[in-house]
């Protein structure tokens, strides 16, 4: 019986030892090695690595203190990646509330509809706050780092905004973009037109991008598609300008010339039939999905009006009125 009583009374005291300790852990504060004390918390780390983690940088003396205190609270899974700063001492029920608000600094970096490959890599280098591991790679390294298939990373990544920590990869960022074109173009891909004479989403990726830099108008866009659809199915040149300017590269001085229209090359639409063999720029989801379900029309031909518009026609007679009225009105 006193042997009982004994184990009773020692469960207690431990007990009471243990809720002393946890109540005085949580209630002090916590020690900042230099302030304003600055560090990030990685997209997918867990409870326990980012307390492993306060505990190495000696922010906090023990991380199974705020592993129990966040069980405790049903936080465990509420941790929020981001970069966090801390500016002066608090306990770890605040610094647990710091870190499950959200309230932590993302950086972002946008990357715009048009861009070519060039221009987004050219955005991604001179951000500071990102580990630029891309550096001398070659395309083909690149793709290969990111899972891509493909052989050329031209409109491969969705334009759109990305947020990341501080110190995350370049490399990382393009898998993100990449996946997200990825889930963007299959899912378009299978609510398409029937009929249409595109082979592969990769095709019609090529055509949105062409597209993209066609449409000056969002109203205009699912007609610009239209026609060319309508030309891919008879066997007409596409004859659009964005895909010339696209090849001619750094060759490019801001003026489109006749010789430039006769002389041949791989991203010539009006000596070649048919598609370029690559995308010429990043398309947004509106052109990826006016390729894949274009206007119903008639027409083969349009013209720029110079106020973003085009004027839209189904004969080449009316085509050339429609250019002489508009070029003679932006000279």
């Amino acid at each position: 019986m006193r042997i009982l009583i004994r184990l009773l009374f020692l469960a207690i005291f431990s007990v009471i030892l243990l809720v002393g300790w946890f109540y005085l852990h949580i209630h002090s504060s916590i020690r900042l090695t230099t302030t304003p004390f600055q560090f990030s918390i990685s997209p997918g780390s867990n409870l326990k690595q980012v307390s492993q983690q306060l505990e190495d940088a000696g922010v906090i003396h023990s991380k199974w203190s705020l592993i129990l205190l966040a069980r405790y609270l049903d936080r465990e899974s509420a941790i929020k990646a981001g970069d966090y700063q801390l500016d002066s001492t608090l306990t770890q029920i605040a610094l647990l509330d710091y870190l499950t608000k959200g309230d932590a600094k993302q950086n972002a970096i946008q990357f715009i509809e048009g861009w070519t490959f060039n221009q987004l890599k050219k955005t991604l280098r001179a951000y500071p706050n990102i580990q630029h591991d891309i550096g001398e790679l070659t395309e083909q390294e690149i793709l290969h780092q990111i899972g891509a298939t493909e052989t050329t990373a031209e409109g491969l990544f969705f334009p759109d905004t990305y947020f990341f920590i501080k110190g995350d990869s370049d490399i990382h960022i393009l898998r993100r973009a990449y996946q997200a074109m990825q889930t963007h173009l299959q899912h378009t891909w299978h609510s398409r037109s029937e009929g249409l004479p595109l082979a592969t989403p990769y095709e019609a990726l090529i055509l949105a991008s062409i597209i993209e830099k066609e449409t000056g108008t969002a109203s205009d866009r699912a007609e610009i598609a239209g026609v060319f659809i309508n030309r891919l199915r008879k066997g007409m040149k596409l004859q659009t300008d964005p895909t010339i300017i696209y090849g001619l590269g750094d060759q490019f001085d801001g003026n489109l010339r006749k010789k430039d229209l006769l002389a041949d090359q791989a991203y010539n639409t009006y000596t070649r039939a048919g598609l370029p063999p690559t995308p010429i720029a990043l398309p947004s989801l509106a052109s990826i999905r006016a390729a894949l379900n274009p206007a119903e029309t008639d027409a083969l031909y349009f013209v720029a009006k110079g106020n973003g518009e085009s004027e839209f026609s189904t004969n080449l007679a009316d085509h050339n009125k429609a250019v002489d009225k508009y070029q003679k009105q932006q000279k």
